[in-house]
Formats: structure tokens, sequence, C-alpha cells
């Protein structure tokens, strides 16, 4: 998400930026989606005053996926960094905020009993990776540009290669999980997640390729910001 809004004493939710909870073209949401109107809960209701989210077990070579599973060897693929910052609806910088990472493999297969997609597993790549923003809200991450992969929700159909991401505010109901694809990638159009998203808003959802963020004759860089709600919005 790269558009931020202007700064106001009171930000509403841009609700016309969001999808819908049920989207017939992802058919899954049919059944997942709240089927009635959502009821507001006040924060204060067991808010804790302090962070759930620490510097405990977390390690530096935790954002690194060529290198947080190796065993025997490089994992395969192409190499990528991919960094950004995490930003309030105020432009103002979130530091100390924990930021999760997974994805498939170069194959486009994860890690998981769940996936039995016809495509082989890395024994050096897990596909997971976490960090937190240093002062200046900045993340980073080193990984391997995912796969796509097929996923059943339509005849022919296949996810277009992204990365999942998981921020986590400072009390447990504060969390995002969002998807970043890469630009120009031909899959898009055919999307229904992707496509369900409002088009004003799609763009938030792509990443900048930026050679600037290159590790020369390492990985190939992109940048992706990601904007959450702060204090004072509704």
């Amino acid at each position: 998400m790269t558009n931020l809004s202007a700064p106001t004493a009171l930000i509403s939710r841009d609700w016309q930026s969001h999808p819908p909870y049920q989207a017939p073209g992802y058919k899954s949401t049919l059944t997942r989606g709240p089927q009635k109107p959502l009821v507001v809960v006040p924060s204060r209701l067991g808010e804790p005053s302090v962070p759930v989210f620490g510097l405990d077990g977390l390690r530096d070579i935790d954002r690194d996926l060529t290198r947080n599973a190796r065993r025997n060897g490089e994992p395969l693929g192409e190499r990528i960094r991919v960094v950004g910052r995490v930003l309030d609806t105020q432009g103002r910088p979130l530091a100390h905020t924990l930021v999760e990472l997974w994805q498939a493999n170069a194959a486009g297969r994860y890690v998981h009993t769940v996936d039995q997609h016809d495509a082989p597993l890395d024994p050096n790549f897990l596909g997971a990776g976490r960090c937190l923003t240093d002062a200046h809200g900045r993340y980073e991450f080193f990984t391997i540009k995912p796969g796509a992969y097929p996923w059943g929700n339509h005849p022919n159909a296949w996810r277009p290669q992204h990365l999942h991401f998981s921020l986590f505010g400072q009390a447990m109901p504060c969390r995002l999980v969002t998807q970043m694809y890469f630009p120009g990638d031909p899959l898009l159009a055919y999307d229904p997640i992707y496509l369900e998203v409002p088009e004003k808003a799609r763009n938030r959802l792509v990443a900048d390729f930026a050679l600037e963020e290159t590790r020369e004759g390492f990985a190939l860089g992109y940048y992706f910001d990601i904007v959450l709600r702060g204090k004072g919005d509704e």
C-alpha cells in the first residue's frame, strides 16, 4: 500500500478502497465472509496497555529467507530483496512493528501438508521469515521470488506471484494480513482476489521494482510501503 491519506485530525476509513466481504468471483468468501452487519467493539474492552510482541526469540537471520532454512546448499530461484516502510495514515513511521512474511517457493509450492501442488519442495527454503521495523519504520527481507500456482477457484485458475505479510500492532486485535504482488505480472488480470480490490486501490498492493535497493551481484530490489490506520482514525 503506497498511497498516503492527507494529514487530518480525524481520518475516516476509506471503505471505497476495500474489497467486499463476500465476492462471488472469490468462491471461499461466500462461506467465510460475514452474513450480517459488523458490530463495532470499543477498543477499550480488553485492550492491553503494553506491547504483546517484543524482541524475545527474534534473530537477525529470521529476515533472510535465503539462509534461515539452509541445510546443504542454496535455495533455488531468483533472489530478491524486499524493503519498505510501515507508516500510519498521517505518514508517521511505526517503529518496532513485528512484520512476518510467508510465501511459496520458486516452483509455486508452500511447505504445508495441505499444499499438494505437483511441484517440488526445496529442502533449503522454508518460505517464512520475520523482522521488526527500525526507528524509522523500515523493514527488510531477503528471499526467493515465488512461483505462480494453481488454486482451484475456477477453471485454469492460477495465483499471481505474491508474498503474504502479517503485521502486529501494540495489542492482539491490532493485526493486518495482506499480500504484495510484483509489477508486470500477467496473471493479475485474471486473479479474483486482486480484482475484487477497487481499481483505485489495487496499485497499493503492487511493489515497485527498485534498482537502488538491489544488492549488486546477489538480489534484485523491490520497494513496498505498508500504511496502517493510526490513533485518531475512525
